[in-house]
């Protein structure tokens, strides 16, 4: 399968790696970009930054447990590498997680900037019709930067309780703080929803279209989209989805104080607000954590500190947005991984020495080799055999399924075309999926539980997916779904017993999260 990687020098018929860049030429193509709300590409040698740096951190990669998804790094304001691992692509979003903290920070900035509240300001104060009967004396002591630095007070993270019901700030506002605010870091993404809720309160819009005239139509960000609680807060702590080069253009934004071309487009001073030390999370042997950890240099107002003085917004299974002051650099991440630490870790192992303060000589070996592997990147496929001697009696058939929590009915398997059209039914819809023998298909799916999420899926909605199928043997065909536009993929095995099937389900939060249980049973049924 071609690579879906998509350049701005490519577009214009050059390589993105190993041109001659000339002051000219860079200018012509800087400009170019900036028409094309693009920003501007480079070679990494011209940006003071050895090709070599990136192979190895590529390579490193490639040996470990991470997987990455896509990754965008810029030197001095450009582009000097870029890559997406196919099915991944560079025009569909990805899901960010509680990266989407950053960006409701940034809303707060704005909203601060514009006069509306203040971070000293009471919570009490936006929500007199949703307070408790008795407000105890730490709910009134509660301020919204005590949101902003999750230090609410909280014995435990509120979200769970927020999920459970309707109306997400009179749970919030009704539970107890055990400590006085300010003075514990709990991480909270019931507290980012709150700053979701006060910003939508006092504008009369959600966080995303409060955002789009300040923040991302500025930037030439298109194509966001940001969940909403039952009563269509957005849900601030997690569920908003951009593409990658939103993301590095967002910490690009933050690493220029907040100016965009020739505006200022958020204030310098709510920049170094946001993003320099204000609460220390707590460590058994902290001075031992600060050594090695990036989760124990501080927190700030929704975004991170981290080793060798940089700052950075992140979510579950490895989206980050770094930003490198010393360094002029930004580095944007799409994941699934399970140690967000071992991604930093070979940023700082890798790529972090690579950065020089002058230009580099062009090394045309090691760019042709950066340009081969980024081209090439891709997730492969599942193979084992591309068929089974089973395969034409069974396609087609369908399988009446026992009772199941999915009220799913029936089941079948097609095969024609070097493809399998999967397909379960139910009395509320028909949910195929295709997908390719040993090659990605692409396609949508509904079925019920999918895509995977932390967070939850909403039944009924469809969703982007690249699928692949194996016959592990002659009687199990195992698929892979990517849904690529979120960190996840199911693999969903369906084994044949004579005539009886039983399909079994394993997600990929499951598989790399210990104590994550998969909620979906085995189907078990047989040729109706």
């Amino acid at each position: 399968m071609k690579s879906p990687r998509r350049t701005f020098l490519a577009q214009l018929g050059l390589s993105s790696i190993g041109v001659a860049w000339t002051g000219s030429l860079q200018q012509s193509l800087f400009a170019a970009a900036v028409s094309n709300n693009k920003l501007p590409r480079s070679t990494p040698e011209a940006q003071g930054v050895a090709s070599e740096a990136i192979v190895a951190f590529l390579d490193a990669l490639a040996a470990s447990k991470h997987e990455f998804h896509s990754f965008m790094l810029l030197r001095h304001g450009q582009v000097i590498a870029e890559g997406w691992w196919s099915p991944y692509r560079a025009e569909a979003r990805h899901m960010l997680y509680s990266l989407s903290k950053s960006f409701t920070s940034t809303a707060v900035g704005f909203a601060v900037a514009e006069g509306r509240f203040k971070v000293t300001d009471p919570i009490i104060t936006f929500f007199p019709d949703e307070l408790p009967d008795k407000v105890s004396e730490n709910l009134d002591a509660l301020k919204v930067k005590d949101l902003l630095t999750m230090s609410v007070g909280h014995a435990e993270d509120s979200t769970g309780a927020l999920r459970r019901q309707e109306h997400w700030v009179k749970t919030f506002l009704g539970l107890p703080i055990k400590n006085i605010p300010g003075t514990a870091f709990l991480y909270n993404s019931g507290a980012t929803y709150m700053l979701s809720a006060i910003v939508q309160k006092v504008t009369g819009q959600r966080v995303l279209d409060y955002l789009t005239p300040r923040l991302f139509q500025p930037l030439g960000i298109e194509g966001m989209t940001w969940e909403v609680c039952p009563r269509g807060i957005n849900t601030g702590g997690w569920g908003l989805s951009v593409r990658t080069e939103a993301l590095a253009k967002f910490g690009q934004l933050y690493l220029q104080k907040g100016r965009w071309k020739d505006r200022q487009i958020l204030p310098a001073s709510w920049v170094d607000e946001a993003t320099t030390f204000k609460i220390q999370q707590p460590a058994p042997d902290l001075d031992q954590a600060k050594k090695k950890s990036d989760w124990h240099q501080g927190y700030c107002y929704q975004f991170w500190r981290c080793r060798h003085n940089a700052f950075r917004g992140d979510g579950a299974f490895g989206q980050f947005t770094v930003v490198m002051p010393e360094q002029d650099a930004v580095l944007a991440i799409t994941s699934e991984s399970p140690s967000m630490q071992g991604e930093l870790d070979l940023v700082w192992d890798h790529l972090l020495p690579g950065m020089k303060e002058t230009p580099l000589p062009k090394n045309k070996t090691e760019q042709e080799q950066l340009s081969q592997k980024l081209c090439a990147l891709a997730l492969p496929a599942p193979k084992n055999q591309p068929t089974s001697p089973i395969a034409s009696r069974i396609s087609g058939k369908p399988y009446k399924l026992n009772d199941n929590p999915m009220k799913l009915e029936t089941a079948s398997l097609s095969f024609e075309n070097s493809r399998c059209t999967f397909r379960v039914k139910s009395d509320q819809g028909d949910y195929p999926i295709v997908c390719g023998l040993e090659k990605w298909a692409e396609g949508e799916a509904a079925i019920p539980g999918t895509p995977p999420s932390l967070t939850g899926s909403p039944p009924g909605i469809k969703s982007k997916v690249s699928a692949a199928g194996t016959w592990k043997d002659e009687n199990a065909f195992e698929m892979r779904w990517q849904f690529y536009e979120t960190p996840h993929h199911d693999t969903v095995l369906c084994r044949f017993d004579e005539d009886k099937i039983r399909i079994e389900f394993l997600n990929s939060i499951t598989q790399i999260s210990p104590g994550h249980k998969e909620t979906r049973p085995a189907l078990q049924g047989a040729l109706a």
